[in-house]
């Protein structure tokens, strides 16, 4: 795919799928493929997996790999497959990105390493030597929160620059001054992607490409349609689901990111509400709130448990 080609193709809501286990904590590939299937019915305009709500760092190497190729040919280019290939560890980051070339993946999104904390320079030969080993497109994902440093701006820019298969940024980060000198520094033809749920819509406003956000784990066709009315010229429909999806984000995050949405799913009878250690489900007071969070979009009918 031409990277020019590949910048139109990834827009729109690209659903960061979660990864469901069974009880024993092995991965249920059964609910994954439903989970997929269900986002592309519902209108999800891509999939990633092995993201943040993938729980990857929960995950050995070769079950990353063995989850992203079941996803490949679930998805089964339906829609563009671009799965996250990052690692704190440089040669699992590599190895798990050409994995998905071989495999027939539309592109790549690797994470800013967590924990190392490496200065600006050493990200850029991180993520050069990462484009470098394949000619997919990569999306960079920029996550502070997460990993305790910010990818700058100037940085990317420079990535983007002698990296041409770099098309993007997944920016998981409320600095909204840093977004906005992302496309300056990279241009508006760069694709740039909400990771903060509640920046969707403004991402969108100045020129993003759409979001990745953990919120269409739970409603893919709502957060599919933020985009969809803004695409179609419709300000205010965007601005009025952007709002009414408001409470649904904000307890979406009330624990670590995937908790509260394993445990949304799990009301909503899509899957077992069930983490890999050291994660685990939210308090019950946190159920709580979720439970009435669901009950008032309409997600679920009845109080249930779980």
């Amino acid at each position: 795919m031409a990277f020019e080609e590949a910048k139109e193709r990834f827009r729109g809501s690209i659903a960061p799928v979660i990864t469901p286990f069974h009880e024993d904590e092995r991965i249920d590939f059964d609910k994954f493929k439903e989970l997929i299937n269900w986002q592309i019915e519902s209108g999800s305009h891509g999939i990633s997996v092995t993201g943040t709500s993938g729980e990857p760092s929960s995950m050995t190497v070769e079950e990353r790999i063995q989850v992203m190729e079941i996803a490949c040919k679930t998805v089964n280019r339906r829609v563009p497959f671009i799965p996250g290939t990052g690692s704190t560890n440089h040669q699992e980051t590599l190895r798990m990105t050409m994995a998905a070339q071989e495999m027939g993946a539309d592109g790549a999104m690797v994470i800013v390493p967590y924990y190392n904390k490496p200065n600006q320079h050493a990200l850029y030969k991180h993520f050069k030597a990462i484009a470098d080993s394949v000619d997919i497109p990569i999306i960079l994902y920029n996550i502070p929160g997460r990993t305790a440093i910010n990818l700058e701006a100037v940085t990317i820019a420079r990535l983007a620059e002698d990296c041409p298969n770099i098309i993007g940024v997944k920016e998981s980060n409320k600095d909204f001054e840093h977004v906005n000198k992302v496309l300056l520094h990279c241009g508006r033809d760069f694709n740039l992607y909400s990771g903060i749920e509640v920046l969707c819509y403004p991402m969108l406003a100045i020129g993003g490409a759409g979001h990745i956000s953990a919120t269409a784990n739970v409603a893919p066709r709502e957060v599919a349609e933020v985009y969809n009315r803004w695409a179609e010229g419709d300000v205010q429909g965007a601005q009025s689901l952007h709002y009414e999806l408001m409470p649904l984000n904000d307890v979406l995050f009330r624990d670590t990111n995937p908790a509260p949405v394993k445990a949304a799913l799990g009301m909503m009878g899509k899957i077992k509400p069930i983490l890999r250690k050291p994660l685990d489900v939210p308090s019950p007071e946190i159920q709580a709130e979720i439970r009435e969070v669901l009950l008032d979009y309409q997600l679920i009918t009845e109080d249930v448990s779980l």
